[in-house]
C-alpha cells in the first residue's frame, strides 16, 4: 500500500516539479512542460526502475485524469463564437478522415505479405483508433477476435511510433506547416480581440496565485469530479464496447454546459489545473511504452504504423492545403484523429491558440463516434480484396 502511495504521489509530483521549472527557466519553457513530460515517461519507462505491479496503478491513473482533466479545461472557455467555425473544422475533419484511409491502404498494400493471417484485423484497428481512439482500438480488436499477442503488438506501436510523432508535433511541426497553409484569422474584430485577451491569460503556469483563488478553485475541482462521476456512473448503463466513449461523451458535454455559466467560467485557474492534469497523463501513458520489448517482436507492425502515420500526415497536409485549412485548425483536428480529444488542449497551448480547442475537441468526438464503423469496414473491405 505505502509503495503503491508513493509511486502516485511520484506521477504527480513530477509534472509539478517540471511546470516549476519551465517557469524558471527560458530554454526549458521554450521547449515545452508537455513535451518534456513525454521524454521523461519514455526514458523512465525504459531503464528499469519499475516494479511490475507499476502497470495497475499506471491503468488507473490514465482512467482517472482526463475524464477530471477535461471539464476544468472547458469551465474557462467562452464557446459561444466557436459555431462560425464549424464549416473550415468539417473540411478539416474530412481532409483528416480521407488522409487516414488512404495511409491505410497503401501502407496495408505495402506490408500485407508480411503481417500474417490477421494483418487486416491490425489494419482496422489502427483505422479505428487514428479515426477515434483508444476504446475504439480496444472495441474493434475485441470485435474482430484479434489474438492478444497481435493486439499488444499494435497497441505498443501505436504508443510509441505516435509518442515520437507527438514530440515532433509539439516542437518543429508547427512551425513547419506555418510556412505551408493559411495563417489563422480572427473572423471579426471583436472575435479578434476577445480571443487576444483569451491568449493573454492562457498560461499553464500558476502565477499570480492569490488564497482567495483556492476555495472557487477548490469548488471547480469538485464539480469536475461531480461531472467524472455522472458519466463514470452512465457508462455502466450501456454496453462495455461503448461505456468509454459514453462516458467521455457526457463529460465533455457537461464540461461544455458548465462553460456558459458566468459564475463558473470566470473562476481563475481552472485552465492551469487541468494543463497540470493533461501533463500527468502526458507523463504515465508514455511511461508504458516498453520500446525494448517492442523492437524486439513487433519491427514490422513498427514499420507499418510508422508508414500509415507518415503518409496521413502528408496526405491531410497537401488536402489542407488544397482546401485552404489554416495550420492552427488543421494541427488540433489530426491531433484529435490519431491522439483522440484529451490531447487537443495540449497543442492548443503549444499554438497559444485557446480558440481551436473547440474545433479539434469535436472533431476528435465525431472520430469516437464513427470510429468502430470506420475501423471494422475498412477491415472487411481489405480483407476481400486482398484474401
Amino acid at each position: 500500500m505505502l509503495t503503491t502511495i508513493l509511486w502516485v504521489v511520484f506521477f504527480l509530483a513530477c509534472p509539478a516539479f517540471i511546470l516549476w521549472a519551465c517557469s524558471k527557466n527560458k530554454f526549458l519553457d521554450s521547449v515545452g512542460a508537455i513535451v518534456i513530460c513525454y521524454a521523461a515517461g519514455l526514458i523512465l519507462g525504459n531503464i528499469g526502475i519499475f516494479p511490475e505491479s507499476i502497470v495497475s496503478i499506471q491503468d488507473t491513473m490514465n482512467m482517472l485524469v482526463i475524464p477530471l482533466a477535461l471539464p476544468l479545461i472547458f469551465f474557462s472557455m467562452d464557446l459561444r463564437g466557436w459555431g462560425k467555425q464549424a464549416g473550415l473544422a468539417a473540411k478539416s475533419f474530412t481532409g483528416a478522415l480521407i488522409a487516414v484511409t488512404v495511409g491505410s491502404f497503401i501502407a496495408f498494400m505495402i506490408f500485407e505479405p508480411h503481417l500474417g493471417m490477421e494483418g487486416w484485423k491490425m489494419a482496422g484497428m489502427l483505422i479505428g483508433v487514428y479515426t477515434g481512439g483508444t476504446p475504439n482500438l480496444a472495441a474493434i480488436g475485441n470485435g474482430l477476435e484479434i489474438s492478444s499477442s497481435n493486439y499488444i503488438a499494435v497497441h505498443a506501436s501505436d504508443v510509441l511510433v505516435s509518442g515520437i510523432l507527438f514530440l515532433l508535433i509539439l516542437s518543429v511541426i508547427p512551425r513547419i506547416l506555418k510556412r505551408i497553409l493559411p495563417k489563422y484569422q480572427q473572423l471579426t474584430d471583436l472575435e479578434h480581440q476577445q480571443n487576444i485577451r483569451q491568449m493573454d491569460g492562457f498560461e499553464p503556469y500558476f502565477k499570480g496565485f492569490q488564497k482567495k483563488d483556492f476555495l472557487p478553485l477548490l469548488a471547480a475541482f469538485g464539480l469536475s469530479l461531480l461531472i467524472f462521476a455522472i458519466g463514470g456512473g452512465a457508462s455502466f448503463l450501456v454496453p462495455e464496447g461503448i461505456s468509454s466513449v459514453v462516458a467521455i461523451l457526457l463529460i465533455t458535454t457537461l464540461g461544455i454546459l458548465a462553460s456558459f455559466v458566468p459564475r463558473i467560467r470566470n473562476i481563475r485557474m481552472t485552465f492551469q489545473l487541468g494543463h497540470y492534469l493533461l501533463l500527468v497523463f502526458a507523463l504515465v501513458v508514455s511511461s508504458m511504452a516498453n520500446i525494448k520489448k517492442l523492437i524486439d517482436t513487433a519491427p514490422v507492425v513498427i514499420l507499418f504504423v510508422a508508414t500509415l502515420l507518415i503518409l496521413a500526415f502528408v496526405i491531410h497536409t497537401i488536402l489542407s492545403k488544397l482546401m485552404k485549412v489554416d495550420s492552427d485548425t488543421h494541427l488540433v483536428t489530426m491531433t484529435a484523429l490519431i491522439y483522440s480529444p484529451p490531447f487537443v488542449p495540449v497543442v492548443a497551448a503549444v499554438l497559444r491558440n485557446k480558440q481551436v480547442i473547440m474545433t479539434g475537441m469535436l472533431a476528435g468526438i465525431a472520430g469516437w463516434i464513427i470510429g468502430n464503423y470506420a475501423g471494422i469496414g475498412f477491415a472487411y473491405l481489405v480483407r476481400s480484396l486482398f484474401g
